[in-house]
């Protein structure tokens, strides 16, 4: 059974930092590449940035700059470091596999406020 765990999020003034987790079980996560994904209030879901198994990384324009993913294939864990925090950053934030998808976790909820 696929687990996603997410974490970190929280309530940050505008150009301020987060880091989110993603604790993942019930898959070989070393192989996979993994993402992170957000969906604010009225909007579809979208994909936010990828890792692959090689480390290679992939950034929407939206957040290119300011997030940066990692991951500790030891730990089957994946991070997104969040600087410079706007409030259209703000939504739920899911980690998840790419470009398929498992079931979703229960996500991270990012407010920014102004």
């Amino acid at each position: 059974q696929v687990r996603l765990v997410e974490s970190g999020g929280g309530l940050v003034q505008a150009e301020g930092s987060l880091r989110l987790s993603c604790a993942a079980s019930g898959i070989i996560f070393r192989i996979n590449t993994m993402a992170w994904y957000r969906e604010a209030t009225g909007k579809q879901r979208e994909l936010v940035a990828t890792i692959a198994r090689s480390g290679s990384t992939n950034y929407a324009d939206s957040v290119k700059g300011r997030f940066t993913i990692s991951r500790d294939n030891a730990k089957n864990t994946v991070y997104l470091q969040m600087n410079s925090l706007k409030p259209e950053d703000t939504a739920v934030y899911y980690c998840n596999t790419a470009p398929n998808v498992w079931s979703w976790g229960q996500g991270t909820q990012v407010t920014v406020s102004s």
